[in-house]
């Protein structure tokens, strides 16, 4: 299929399937075209033979669909600056200590967790997977994914201080998992004995401390240009410049991507809508950007419903598959636990925080797209589908009550 083939096939079925759920199924947009798109994908695999044509088409098109390259190179630069320039910057600056420890300590003891348990559910299958292969799945699993999080939050109603700290952690805790995810992924290919703190300490300089100035830089940048104009179109039109060159840029300079957009997503949402922009470009910068975040969230679950059609399908790692799920969510209870155990003489944490923080810690698109970046000797297949039943659980399972989970045990207080 050619680029505007696809295109054209993506925007329709994502308008039809939102309509749908518009109508008819009333869940949170996302879901619910993840749901629908989902849905049509196991009953072609299931039904295909009998619509061959139909069977084929939409075949097709999930394969011609690079999903990890979509999403790493274009579509999370666009995702995580619309959920930045949300985020009151005040109100984050006294979430700082729970987002920090979530989004660093919580992700590398999800991954020592997740990993190990992997690799020992492989040797009780008899099927026998390397330990390096494990962790480095154990870290594309462990970030709650902010696009995920954010899109899903919106519709929740939970206490405005814990959805901070989910959607705080969500959009931080990436730069700690690529670094993560990066060098085990050297390790796994060039060997263990190569990796050394020195070189992790340096990557993660590189990476992650990079893409905050980066980030500080581009919406600093963006701040001191949009300040001596007030003209809606040309200060749009800045803004997708930050996010378009600045990704580009990023990734010449091999720094976190995903980290500078968020930086320069919270200075854009706060000093520059504050005290660059006038009244009516606020507005029309706000609804802008929210338009974008909505539009694309709809492709993006579109594409998660889609991969249905080419994930490979074995007995064995499903089976492993249904139990990690629950892996993932006791990893990911130790990782709040610990932080909030640490923390709770210095800060207070609401009644429940743990369960609603273990409930809320929701996987999507992102893990899926760094599953996909393994090669097949990193066992590959089997991970993906792993992650693919994870996140699916994730978004469907904790995404549809998370609201639900927290008003009834917020009742019991």
């Amino acid at each position: 299929m050619t680029i505007s083939e696809i295109l054209s096939i993506t925007i329709v079925l994502a308008a039809v399937f939102a309509y749908v759920n518009h109508r008819l199924i009333k869940w949170p947009p996302t879901i619910g075209i993840m749901v629908i798109s989902l849905s049509l994908s196991m009953l072609l695999v299931v039904f295909g033979s009998l619509h061959p044509f139909l069977s084929k088409k939409a075949l097709q098109l999930a394969s011609s669909i690079d999903f990890q390259y979509v999403l790493m190179n274009f579509m999370l630069s666009f995702l995580l600056f619309a959920g930045a320039i949300h985020i009151n910057a005040d109100q984050l600056r006294k979430e700082k200590w729970p987002v920090l420890l979530f989004s660093t300590l919580g992700t590398l003891i999800s991954t020592t967790i997740v990993g190990s348990a992997t690799w020992l559910l492989f040797q009780v299958f008899h099927y026998p997977v390397p330990f390096i292969y494990c962790l480095l799945f154990g870290s594309l699993i462990s970030p709650t994914d902010p696009i995920a999080v954010l899109a899903i939050l919106k519709n929740a109603k939970i206490p405005s201080s814990l959805e901070l700290k989910i959607s705080g952690e969500s959009l931080f805790n990436d730069g700690v998992a690529v670094v993560i995810f990066i060098t085990l992924f050297e390790a796994a290919q060039t060997g263990a004995a190569t990796i050394d703190f020195v070189s992790v300490s340096r990557l993660f300089l590189q990476e992650a401390v990079g893409g905050v100035v980066f980030g500080a830089v581009l919406g600093y940048a963006g701040y001191y240009a949009l300040r001596p104009i007030d003209d809606y179109k040309v200060e749009v039109l800045v803004t997708l410049a930050i996010v378009m060159g600045g990704y580009f840029i990023a990734g010449r300079l091999h720094i976190s991507g995903p980290l500078a957009m968020v930086v320069a997503g919270i200075i854009t949402g706060n000093k520059v809508k504050d005290q660059a922009l006038s009244h009516v470009s606020r507005d029309y910068l706000g609804k802008f950007w929210e338009l974008i975040d909505e539009i694309l969230n709809a492709v993006l679950f579109l594409f998660i419903g889609l991969e249905m059609l080419v994930i490979k399908i074995n007995t064995t790692v499903l089976i492993i598959g249904a139990i990690m799920i629950l892996v993932v969510l006791l990893a990911r209870w130790v990782c709040v636990l610990l932080p909030v155990q640490l923390l709770q003489f210095k800060i207070r944490f609401e009644k429940h925080a743990i369960a609603i923080l273990t409930w809320g810690g929701l996987r999507g698109g992102l893990s899926v797209a760094l599953a996909l970046s393994l090669t097949a000797t990193m066992h590959r297949d089997e991970f993906v589908l792993i992650t693919y039943m994870v996140v699916v659980f994730s978004i469907l399972v904790q995404g549809l009550s998370i609201g639900w989970v927290t008003r009834r045990l917020l009742r019991e207080n």
